[in-house]
């Protein structure tokens, strides 16, 4: 057992009094290129990142479930009833997937950032998910586990997020990012080695709100889909930039632009793929900039302490810089020569205190693994 595995087994020992059965752990994810566009069955390119969130569990053998986070207090709850607006629910949410009635004891670990934009949300769901998968031996998939956690959050948290950010925490290989289809899950591994070229993937928390289940993300989404509705589609990946012209009186100035940037999103991700499998990190760094224009301009999900972290990353050379996650707040990424690390962060930091705003963190990401079991008693 790990030094991890051993603090963890001893704090779910102190609270419920017994040893888990299994420990599941799942990653937080960067994407690359392709926001707001799973929605719309388009093409992605995240990374599962460095950090994790760990789940433990055993089963009770009573009817109730137990659940206990760090280093704060137990609290049961009960898998029948509604959401309450809690970290919890994204357990619940698992559990009436997954159709689980056995009494549980669980407890939460990790260090994938709260708020960041780097997904904690979907990690937790695919830890879960993956615990419970191998705890009850059910055998689904990856992806089958993916789609498990989408439709919590979706149904039960009341998030209609894409899949992007739980089929890549499931399904996410080390040293690569991972070309997702959201129409079919078909996957492809892209190889992600920055180290080789000297660079790193700088993530920049703004620490600026970042809350998704409220009127934003659910307006963006339904301005897509009433175009594909009224351009006869099955989904924005269908259409180009000439469909959208052809049509831009009929759909109006706000779903144009929504459109024109799912569309413009997908080709920059196609074109990243090209650009990374040929090593040409500067027209990377140029599709990644492009992208945060159209999230700022066509989207306007971006917001004022996002656009001064891109500025300022770009101001002292870094090679792209966007906004990444849903929007209004949340993280940005910046590529950047290894070198110049701590003079875009100084940059970030200046620029943020002659703004009044409060000063980011900054994380370095490195392709992970995705979900996995770290540990079963059977």
């Amino acid at each position: 057992m790990s030094f991890v595995g051993d603090e963890l087994f001893g704090e779910f020992n102190r609270r419920f009094d017994a040893e888990p059965e299994v420990w599941a752990s799942a990653p937080g994810r960067v994407n690359i290129i392709g926001e707001h566009i799973d929605y719309s069955d388009g093409w992605v390119l995240p990374f599962a990142i460095n950090y994790r969130t760990n789940v433990l569990m055993r089963r009770n053998g009573s009817s109730e479930f137990r659940l206990a986070s760090g280093s704060g207090s137990m609290t049961s709850v009960r898998v029948e009833a509604d959401a309450t607006g809690k970290w919890t629910d994204y357990v619940v949410g698992v559990l009436r997937e997954l159709g689980v009635a056995a009494g549980l004891d669980i407890y939460v670990s990790g260090d994938v950032p709260n708020g960041a934009g780097l997904s904690s949300s979907a990690a937790l769901e695919c830890a879960v998910a993956t615990a419970v998968n191998a705890l009850f031996g059910f055998e689904k998939s990856a992806a089958e586990l993916a789609l498990v956690a989408q439709a919590a959050e979706n149904n039960f948290v009341g998030m209609p997020c894409g899949i992007m950010d739980q089929a890549v925490s499931m399904m996410a290989i080390a040293e690569h990012a991972l070309l997702l289809d959201c129409r079919t899950l078909d996957t492809t591994a892209v190889p992600l080695e920055l180290g080789k070229a000297d660079l790193i993937l700088l993530v920049i928390d703004t620490r600026a709100k970042h809350e998704l289940v409220d009127g934003g993300y659910a307006e963006r989404r339904a301005a897509c889909e009433s175009v594909v509705q009224l351009l006869g589609i099955p989904s924005l990946r269908e259409a180009d930039a000439q469909l959208l012209k052809v049509n831009a009186a009929v759909l109006g100035d706000v779903r144009y632009r929504r459109a024109r940037h799912a569309v413009t999103e997908m080709q920059r991700v196609h074109d990243a793929v090209t650009a990374m499998r040929a090593g040409d990190f500067a027209a990377l760094g140029r599709l990644i900039t492009a992208s945060h224009a159209s999230l700022r301009d066509d989207y306007e999900v971006s917001c004022a302490e996002l656009d001064i972290a891109v500025e300022a990353a770009i101001a002292v050379g870094a090679l792209g810089a966007r906004m990444v996650g849903g929007g209004f707040g949340g993280s940005a990424i910046a590529l950047v020569r290894s070198g110049l690390v701590g003079q875009v962060q100084s940059a970030v930091r200046d620029a943020y205190a002659a703004a009044g705003f409060k000063e980011p963190r900054f994380f370095v990401a490195q392709a992970a693994d995705g979900a996995r079991v770290e540990f079963l008693d059977k």
